[in-house]
This record gives structure tokens, C-alpha cells and sequence, in this order.
């Protein structure tokens, strides 16, 4: 499976979560559009980890008066992700990596999972902006797709 997935790139949960926030509508609409451009290409996958937090990240209060997003809303966003987008699933040899990435680049426990998506699904490109802008964790590079829009 590893062989499938040279050309693509992971998409992290912040650029799934800034498609459907209204409260910033710059980074909305470059979500909007990054995204659409990595479903065109066929080239972005979604691991099953960004989709779990997304539900909870929309759903969620955190110091707003309401969430962004119903819970029936955010489920019918998230199984349009799921049309759109081949999503990876965990397994031992991913939670084993998370641990390895944790460990060894220091990575917050969630964000090690997901650089684990990556490593293991031979995937070179993360396109998050929770981590270094360019940096390298083994074989995989971090691209913050906000930077190039002078958003990040």
C-alpha cells in the first residue's frame, strides 16, 4: 500500500477546519481553494485521525457562544471529505511511528500520529500550519499552504 501514495500529500485537520470557519474568511476561502485544487489533482489524502478531530474541533464551543458547526453538519461535511478524498486509516505500524515521531522530533502526541500517517504511507508532503514551514521529520516535509498567501 505504501506504493500508492508517493505523489501525495496529507492534509492536516486546521486546513479542513478553516474551510468551514467563518470567523477568518481570507484563510476560509484559501482553505477553500487549496482544497479544491488537491481534489482536482488527486493528489491529497485525509488520515482518518484529521477527520475525527475535525468533528470534534466544529462541534465544539471553544470560547465562542456556539460551535461553527452543528453536529449533523459536520457530519455531512465530513463525509463529503470522505467522497472527495482517499482517507488513511491507523494501524500498528502508524501508532509505533507516532511513538518514534514523538520521541525523536519532540512532536506534540497528535501531531506525531498524523507525521506518522505520513511516514508510513510513504507520503512526502504534510500540508499543515501546526508545524515548521519547510522543515524535513525524516522523509517528510511540512508545507503551511498559508505562508505563500502571506497568511501564515
Amino acid at each position: 500500500m505504501r506504493g500508492d501514495y508517493l505523489v501525495a500529500s496529507l492534509v492536516d485537520t486546521n486546513i479542513l477546519v478553516y474551510r468551514c470557519d467563518p470567523r477568518d474568511p481570507r484563510k476560509r476561502e484559501a482553505a477553500r481553494q487549496i482544497l479544491r485544487a488537491g481534489e482536482k489533482s488527486g493528489e491529497f489524502r485525509i488520515s482518518h485521525q484529521s477527520l475525527v478531530e475535525f468533528v470534534n474541533s466544529v462541534t465544539r464551543l471553544r470560547g465562542r457562544t456556539e460551535p461553527i458547526m452543528t453536529l449533523g453538519d459536520a457530519t455531512r461535511q465530513a463525509e463529503l471529505f470522505m467522497s472527495e478524498f482517499p482517507v488513511l486509516y491507523p494501524n500498528e505500524h502508524v501508532f509505533r511511528a507516532a511513538l518514534y515521531g514523538a520521541a525523536t522530533y519532540r512532536l506534540p502526541w497528535f501531531d506525531a500520529h498524523l507525521w506518522a500517517y505520513a511516514s508510513h504511507y510513504g507520503i512526502s508532503e504534510l500540508v499543515s500550519e501546526d508545524f515548521e514551514h519547510g522543515r524535513m521529520y525524516g522523509a517528510v516535509r511540512v508545507r503551511n499552504p498559508f505562508v505563500a498567501l502571506g497568511l501564515g
